[in-house]
């Protein structure tokens, strides 16, 4: 029986309201909480934030982190 690294989703949130390179540690450490989540990494230039995390986690609990370090994210398009 072979064993594999549970399968990681990669989802691309769009960051609202953040001015400050302060914001984007903020708003990494609140979605680094979320349990299943592996990777945050926030692009300050682009409004972006890149999550890698356990399929089980909902889009709607990283948009919720985001709200909860106060500000508004929406999933990508892109």
């Amino acid at each position: 029986m072979s064993t594999t690294a549970p399968a990681t989703t990669h989802t691309v949130l769009r960051a609202e309201g953040f001015s400050c390179p302060s914001c984007v540690a903020k708003i990494e450490k609140q979605v680094g909480r979320v349990d299943g989540v592996q990777a945050v990494k926030v692009h300050f230039a682009s409004a972006r934030i890149e999550i890698d995390h356990a399929p089980e986690v909902g889009v709607d609990s990283l948009v919720a982190a985001v709200a909860k370090a106060g500000y508004k994210a929406k999933p990508a398009a892109f």
